[in-house]
């Protein structure tokens, strides 16, 4: 996975992203601020974009001081899925706003990268790519110094499994997985907030590469909305398939691309 520096402007960082075509996935994260290399610090990790059709699935982390607990609740965190856009937005630039003191890290992933996996010839499901990115996570965290002791994570799968798996490859630290992470824990509730607010700036300035024209009016990107099957049904390629957005490894693509291809 690339990784990408943290430029003077985030949205210019993922617009330019977006508009490269798309087809990697890749790492983009804030400097470290100083004070997470000396003091005990604690590290939140959830996902945006696990359902969808269409569009990347990104992992958020962020982390912060365990000494600065009062002032992470004060700054407003919660669920990004409760959140308006705007509420959203609002509280990734408070999260950008403080260098000093919280660190984040966001990883996208690719539909085609997603794709490749689940339909390769050992299938690497969502769960394992899940786990596996949460795991890379919180090791590229140790590794710049960070004084890491304590992570709260959004489970994927059965909890206590997903919290035994962790526990064993990092038993220096105390971990905590749990359903809904994001909604009761704070460094969880800002991680939520720097994946749901880079999967929503990607999507909204995603650059169809493919040559022909596409409509790009695509709905929610979730299976069960009508705009969006009729999207992908209007979309395809009979001979080369989806545009790029597409996870053409989920079951809806597949059955859509068993009608109308040309075989």
């Amino acid at each position: 996975m690339e990784d990408m520096e943290q430029g003077d402007d985030y949205d210019d960082l993922m617009k330019e992203y977006a508009e490269a075509g798309n087809f990697h996935s890749c790492n983009i994260e804030s400097n470290i601020p100083s004070v997470t290399l000396k003091e005990p610090c604690w590290m939140g990790i959830d996902e945006a974009g696990r359902g969808p059709v269409c569009g990347p699935m990104v992992y958020g982390t962020a982390f912060a001081p365990l000494s600065g607990g009062e002032r992470l609740k004060k700054m407003g965190f919660a669920d990004s899925k409760t959140l308006t856009e705007e509420q959203r937005d609002g509280l990734f630039q408070v999260i950008k706003g403080a260098p000093e003191f919280m660190g984040w890290i966001v990883s996208v992933l690719s539909p085609q990268d997603l794709s490749a996996g689940m339909l390769g010839r050992i299938q690497y499901n969502l769960n394992a790519i899940s786990h596996d990115t949460a795991i890379a996570l919180i090791k590229k965290v140790i590794a710049q110094g960070v004084n890491l002791k304590e992570v709260y994570v959004d489970t994927v799968g059965i909890d206590t499994v997903y919290q035994a798996k962790l526990e064993k490859i990092f038993p220096q630290l105390s971990i905590t997985v749990a359903k809904k992470a994001d909604s009761k824990y704070p460094i969880c509730s800002a991680a939520s907030i720097c994946a749901k607010v880079t999967r929503d700036l990607v999507v909204s300035a995603w650059n169809f590469p493919e040559t022909r024209k596409i409509d790009t009016e695509f709905g929610s990107g979730y299976p069960s909305d009508p705009r969006t099957k009729e999207w992908l049904a209007k979309s395809i390629d009979h001979v080369f398939g989806f545009p790029g957005l597409v996870r053409f490894s989920w079951s809806t693509a597949k059955k859509l691309w068993k009608i109308h291809a040309w075989m």
